[in-house]
C-alpha cells in the first residue's frame, strides 16, 4: 500500500476514503448488510482452493481494534448463558432453507479487526457457536484459546467461504498474537484446511435473492385501521425494511413540519394486510378516505400509486365448509386484540366471506362492534373451548365470573349459545423446534414499529408466550410459532432494522408501563371494576 497515514480515513486510518470509511461502519443505519451485498457481486467458486489460497498469505504487525455495532448480542448470551432460537425455526426470514448447512465446525474467511493495516486483510476462522444468524467465531491458530473469540453476523458481507481471498485477490493476515505460534503458516494451513466444511459458494448470492420483496414505495394495500381496529384503511407503502412494511395511511394528515400523523407498520405476509378490494370484497367495514386531506406534499404521495393485488400476498390455508362452519353466536377462546398477553371467552359475533370471521370479547364489548376483531377461520389465534384448562393456560373470564367456579358446560348453558365444533379450528400440531428460555428479536404488536429482544417464555402446541427483556410480564404477548413478527437473534443487523435494547438497571418500578402505554398506538381495554369497562385510544408519538 502507497501513501502517507495521513491521506488516509478513520482513527485507526484504514481507509482509501471517506466512502470506504462509511461503507465499513456497522453503526451506520445505511450501513446494513443487505446494503453491502447489494453493491458487491461475488463470483462462485469451490472451497478447494489449497494452493491458491496460500499464495495469498501475508505476515503483518498488528493490535487489536475493537469493533461495536449497537446492542451486543454475544455479550448478552454469553452473560447469562442464554440460548437463540435457530434461523430454521423461522420460515419467513432470508435462508431458513439453507440454514442447515450452517453447523458449528464450519471454517469462513472474515475481516481481520486486529490490524492497522490500511486496506481490508482477512484470516480463516472456525464457527465454535451458534445464535441465530450470530457465530462465535475462533481464529485459525488459536486452538482452544477463546481469549480471542468473537461474534459475527454470518450474513456480514465481510464473512466468505474460504478459498474466497484467493479467487478475488485479498490478503490472508493471522492476528499478531498467532505470529510466533507457527513457524510455516503455509504449510500449517495447508494441513487444516485440506478437506474442511465451509459455507456454500452461493450463500450470499441466495442471501441477497431471499431480501428481494414484492412490494416497494408507492404500492396501495387495505390494512387494519390503527385507531379503530374492527374496520380497514386503505395506505401506500413509504418503506420496505427486511419484509416489514411502514404504511402512510392515504389521509394520514401531516404536521407542521411534514411529518405523517397516523402510520402503521406491519410484515408483508401479516394477516392485518390485504390487497385493494379485499374489504368491500368479504364484507369487511372499511374506513371512506377522506379526500380534504391533502397529502400531495409528502415524497411517497408525489410519485405514481400502484394498486396491490393478491399474488402479492401469503396464500391462507383452505377452509372447507362441507359439514357446517362457524356461526354467528358460537362461543370459543381467542387471543385479546387488545391485550395480547390474555387469551379471552369470545364470541362469534358475525361471518364474512372467504373464512373470515368478526370475533368479539364477551364481557367487555362497546355494544357498537367497534372493537370487534377480523380473524381468518385458519387463525392461530383462535382456540376451541376448554383449550386453555386443557393446557394449564389462565383464562381471562368475562367480568363478573369466578375462576374457582367457571365452567364452559355451565356459561353455555346460561348464554344459551353454543360452543364452535373442534375440528373447525387450526391447531395442528407442528414441530416448530422452539423451546422455553430460547431468545429471538420480537415485534411488540402492541407498537409495531418496536422489535425488541424477547425470551421464549411458554410453548404451547403452536403458541409460544413471548416475554420482553427487561419489560414487566403484563406485556408479555401470545404469537403462532410462524408468525412473521418473530425473527433470529441478528436479523435486525442483517436487514438495517433498529432493535430495542432490553431496558437497563435502574430504571423506576412504573417505567415500563410508563414508556409501553406512552407507544401504544392499539385501544388499551381497561377495566375500571368487574363490572364495568373503559376504552381509552391511545396514539401517542415518540
Amino acid at each position: 500500500v502507497s501513501g502517507t497515514r495521513g491521506s488516509f480515513y478513520s482513527r485507526s486510518k484504514r481507509f482509501c476514503s471517506a466512502s470506504c470509511s462509511r461503507s465499513f461502519s456497522s453503526s451506520s443505519k445505511k450501513s446494513s448488510i443487505l446494503a453491502q451485498l447489494q453493491v458487491k457481486k461475488e463470483k462462485r467458486q469451490t472451497s478447494h482452493l489449497c494452493a491458491l489460497l496460500i499464495s495469498q498469505l501475508f505476515i503483518f504487525d498488528l493490535f487489536p481494534l475493537s469493533v461495536s455495532s449497537g446492542f451486543d448480542w454475544g455479550g448478552y448470551l454469553k452473560k447469562h448463558g442464554y440460548l437463540a432460537a435457530p434461523v430454521s425455526c423461522f420460515r419467513h426470514v432470508p435462508l431458513c432453507a439453507q440454514w442447515e448447512d450452517i453447523e458449528v465446525g464450519l471454517q469462513v474467511e472474515v475481516l481481520n479487526i486486529h490490524t492497522t493495516v490500511m486496506s481490508k486483510v482477512y484470516w480463516i476462522a472456525t464457527i465454535i457457536r451458534l445464535a441465530g444468524y450470530k457465530a462465535l467465531l475462533r481464529y485459525e491458530g488459536f486452538g482452544d484459546d477463546a481469549s480471542y473469540d468473537f461474534w459475527c453476523n454470518l450474513g456480514s458481507a465481510e464473512v466468505h467461504p474460504v478459498g474466497w481471498c484467493a479467487v478475488n485477490s485479498k490478503l490472508l493476515v493471522p492476528p499478531q498474537a498467532l505470529q510466533n505460534h507457527v513457524t510455516n503458516w503455509k504449510s500449517y494451513l495447508m494441513k487444516k484446511l485440506v478437506g474442511a466444511c465451509t459455507l456454500p459458494v452461493d450463500f450470499h448470492s441466495k442471501l441477497a435473492e431471499s431480501m428481494k420483496y414484492p412490494f416497494r414505495q408507492g404500492v396501495r394495500v387495505e390494512v387494519v385501521d390503527r385507531s379503530l381496529v374492527s374496520r380497514t384503511r386503505r395506505a401506500v407503502v413509504d418503506t420496505v425494511i427486511g419484509g416489514r412494511l411502514r404504511l402512510i395511511y392515504e389521509d394520514a394528515g401531516l404536521g407542521a413540519s411534514g411529518e405523517v400523523l397516523s402510520d402503521f407498520w406491519c410484515h408483508m405476509w401479516s394477516p392485518l394486510l390485504h390487497p385493494i378490494n379485499w374489504s368491500v370484497r368479504v364484507g369487511h367495514d372499511i374506513k371512506r378516505t377522506d379526500k380534504s386531506v391533502d397529502m400531495s406534499s409528502h415524497p411517497t404521495f408525489r410519485k405514481g400509486f400502484s394498486d396491490s393485488v393478491p399474488k402479492q400476498f401469503k396464500t391462507l390455508r383452505t377452509v372447507y365448509m362441507d359439514g357446517g362452519f362457524f356461526e354467528e353466536g358460537m362461543k370459543l377462546e381467542a387471543i385479546d386484540p387488545l391485550n395480547l398477553g390474555n387469551i379471552c371467552v369470545a364470541s362469534i359475533r358475525k361471518v364474512l366471506l372467504d373464512g373470515y370471521l368478526m370475533v368479539g370479547i364477551d364481557g367487555v364489548e362497546i355494544g357498537d362492534g367497534s372493537d370487534w376483531f377480523c380473524y381468518h377461520a385458519s387463525s392461530h389465534a383462535i382456540l376451541p373451548t376448554e383449550y386453555c384448562q386443557n393446557n394449564d393456560i389462565p383464562l381471562t373470564l368475562p367480568p363478573g365470573h369466578d375462576q374457582a367456579t367457571f365452567t364452559w358446560s355451565k356459561y353455555l348453558e346460561e348464554s344459551g349459545s353454543i360452543a364452535a365444533p373442534r375440528r373447525l379450528f387450526n391447531t395442528d400440531p407442528t414441530g416448530h423446534g422452539f423451546t422455553v428460555g430460547m431468545k429471538l428479536e420480537a415485534v411488540d404488536l402492541m407498537e409495531p414499529r418496536l422489535v425488541c429482544v424477547a425470551t421464549v417464555q411458554r410453548c404451547v402446541g403452536r403458541l409460544l408466550l413471548l416475554h420482553f427483556d427487561g419489560w414487566e410480564s403484563e406485556f408479555d404477548q401470545w404469537v403462532d410459532c410462524e408468525s412473521p413478527d418473530i425473527y433470529p437473534v441478528g436479523w435486525c443487523e442483517l436487514t438495517g432494522y433498529q432493535l430495542q435494547p432490553p431496558i437497563g438497571p435502574g430504571k423506576g418500578k412504573n417505567y415500563s408501563k410508563d414508556i409501553k402505554q406512552q407507544f401504544s398506538i392499539y385501544p388499551i381495554r381497561k377495566l375500571g371494576s368487574k363490572d364495568k369497562v373503559q376504552h381509552c385510544y391511545l396514539d401517542v408519538r415518540a
